[in-house]
């Protein structure tokens, strides 16, 4: 979106890296991390998560199981 002297105004979009907090999960900024229900490695999730912890690998699989499923 330009404005009136055909400068890019942003369009609306956050600029990368200024994400409205609170949209996702907390990840941790160190140890200790939750383990993956699945495969028990450590996750990017803080031990004190709440909820199903799943590590990036097992989360892309199982995105891959439910989009594929019918």
């Amino acid at each position: 979106m330009a404005d009136d002297n055909g400068t890019d105004t942003g369009g609306g979009y956050c600029a990368p890296g200024t994400a409205p907090a609170g949209d996702g999960p907390a990840t941790a900024d160190g140890p200790p991390f939750a383990e993956c229900v699945l495969c028990r490695e450590p996750t990017e999730y803080p031990e004190s998560y709440k909820g199903i912890t799943l590590c990036p690998v097992c989360a892309w699989q199982e995105a891959q199981r439910t989009a594929c499923s019918g």
